[in-house]
């Protein structure tokens, strides 16, 4: 069964840093771009980043750009990232979601994506 799990979320102070995970299962996680996305209710959702499979490309929304990195593990199922130099306005639910089809390249629409985890929640404090 296709699978999509986030896990990491939690609370943080204004500058701080806090890494989330997507573990996934179910398919050849080294064959999709991986996108993380994020919404605050009432929000439209958000992409703020997507790494392709081989981690050879990385792609970035210009709000998190310099502040936001990515990694995973493709043997160990696992797809991280990492966050620092955290603000209130980076308060969300975060998503991680899979790339609509093999081999494609990282974009930041929500569109482009076709499993998602169920979200967990990042809340930075001023």
């Amino acid at each position: 069964q296709l699978r999509l799990v986030e896990s990491g979320g939690g609370v943080v102070q204004a500058g701080g840093s806090l890494s989330i995970s997507c573990t996934t299962s179910g398919f050849t996680l080294g064959d999709y771009a991986i996108g993380w996305f994020r919404q605050v209710p009432g929000q439209r959702r958000e992409g703020v980043a997507c790494i392709v499979g081989s981690s050879s490309s990385t792609l970035y929304a210009d709000s998190v750009k310099g502040r936001f990195t990515q990694s995973r593990d493709n043997a160990k199922n696992t797809v991280s990232l990492y966050m620092n130099n955290l603000k209130p306005e980076d308060t969300a639910t975060y998503y991680c979601a899979r790339r609509s089809g093999q081999f494609r390249l990282c974009t930041l629409d929500n569109w482009d994506f076709d499993n998602w985890g169920p979200g967990t929640q990042v809340t930075v404090s001023s």
